[in-house]
């Protein structure tokens, strides 16, 4: 099976912690040369010393705030002008938990200029560069909200679903030019923004967050949450020339929770 990315360069997004550093690594790992972009300059020097260069590789890292279109689209444009991207990796830290009735419509616009918004503005920079080396991988990091909508999760399902139909449709228009479009859908996975829905859970039912953690294990044939790592898997395995006729999907890491074909 071919995973060889050597020579391959691929643009990271929520890349100093979490799911998007573990991806950063993996993808590194099989000889691709990473730029790493988030918000936060310390964690991005944390997570570039983390990367391997095996391969020779010059890693980099951009900082950027997908909030800010205008700024996400000038630092992009400049960066692929002079390094092309094959793989683009969109990972962005999920809204607020909370009911969809009590979410205001700045909160949807937020949720939806962060992740669909900006996705959009990534992929339309980064096309151009794929089509002319003949290689070309877009994975979005969403969420099992999208086969299954989460409770207490409102406008994080919406924005999720909403990026799941763009891909989609995204992936269809590129297919003709060996480009490949799919979603990685996380389950519960040891991350910051799983500490926080959880703390969020126990604070509204009054309990404890050893209470909401059993509960969440519970729903989960496999008893436990994610890795970061095991995300990361898919992500790499999908950027890979192995992953070549796939395209369109959305595929659950989820240790079987999603109770949906």
């Amino acid at each position: 099976m071919n995973t060889d990315l050597r020579k391959k360069h691929a643009l990271v997004c929520g890349s100093s912690r979490g799911i998007g550093r573990a991806s950063a690594i993996a993808l590194a790992t099989m000889g691709c040369q990473v730029t790493l972009l988030a918000r936060s300059p310390e964690k991005l020097v944390e997570t570039l010393h983390l990367l391997p260069k095996d391969y020779g590789q010059e890693h980099q890292i951009l900082i950027a705030d997908t909030a800010n279109l205008q700024s996400l689209y000038e630092k992009i444009k400049e960066h692929v002008g002079a390094h092309p991207v094959q793989i683009l990796v969109n990972n962005t830290g999920g809204p607020t938990p909370g009911a969809i009735l009590q979410a205001t419509s700045e909160d949807f616009l937020q949720a939806y200029t962060q992740h669909l918004l900006a996705n959009q503005v990534l992929a339309q920079l980064v096309v151009a560069g794929m089509k002319k080396s003949g290689y070309g991988r877009i994975i979005n990091v969403i969420s099992t909200s999208v086969k299954m909508p989460l409770k207490g999760l409102g406008v994080s399902n919406t924005t999720r679903a909403a990026v799941a139909s763009w891909a989609k449709t995204l992936s269809a228009e590129l297919a003709p030019f060996g480009i490949t479009v799919n979603n990685v859908l996380p389950g519960a996975t040891s991350t910051d923004r799983l500490q926080s829905i959880i703390e969020n859970r126990a604070q509204k039912m009054q309990g404890s967050k050893e209470e909401v953690i059993r509960e969440m294990q519970d729903e989960i044939p496999m008893g436990r949450f994610g890795t970061p790592e095991e995300i990361a898997g898919a992500v790499a395995f999908l950027a890979s020339p192995a992953a070549s006729y796939i395209t369109g999907v959305s595929i659950p890491v989820d240790g079987g929770r999603t109770n949906c074909l």
